[in-house]
C-alpha cells in the first residue's frame, strides 16, 4: 500500500509558477498510473493531470493544457506538477492519487489519495 504526501502549494500571483510534488512511501509510485486533482470551494473533485506507469502518457484537463505539466521523478518517488501561468480559477486544493490498474480521468476511480495542498491564485 502506498501513502502519498502533497507539497508545494501556496499563495501565487496571477500569471505566476508553481510545483507541486507527490512523494510517496511504502510503495513505488512508478507501480502506479497517476494524476492529480484538484475541489476549489463549492465544487465537486476534477481531474487535472495524470500520467501512465510505463511510457509515461499524459494527460490533461482542457482548462490547463499548454500551461501544467505533470512528470515522473523515480529516483526521488515523487509525481510533480509544474503550473505556470495560473490563473484565479486554478485556485483549488490540489490532491495527488494513484491506482494500481488503469489510467483514469475518474476521481471514483483511484485508489490512493493524499490529504492535499492548497494553491491560491491572487494578486
Amino acid at each position: 500500500q502506498v501513502q502519498l504526501v502533497e507539497s508545494g502549494g501556496g499563495l501565487v500571483q496571477p500569471g505566476g509558477s508553481l510545483r507541486l510534488s507527490c512523494a510517496a512511501s511504502g510503495d513505488s509510485l512508478s507501480n502506479y498510473d497517476s494524476g492529480w486533482f484538484r475541489q476549489a470551494p463549492g465544487k465537486g473533485r476534477e481531474f487535472v493531470a495524470s500520467i501512465s506507469r510505463e511510457n509515461y502518457i499524459t494527460y490533461y484537463v482542457n482548462s490547463v493544457k499548454g500551461r501544467f505539466t505533470i512528470s515522473r521523478d523515480n529516483a526521488k518517488n515523487t509525481v510533480p506538477l509544474q503550473m505556470n501561468s495560473v490563473k484565479p480559477e486554478d485556485t483549488a486544493v490540489y490532491y495527488c492519487a494513484a491506482r494500481r490498474l488503469g489510467i483514469t480521468t475518474n476521481p471514483d476511480d483511484m485508489d490512493y489519495w493524499g490529504k492535499g495542498t492548497l494553491v491560491t491564485v491572487s494578486a
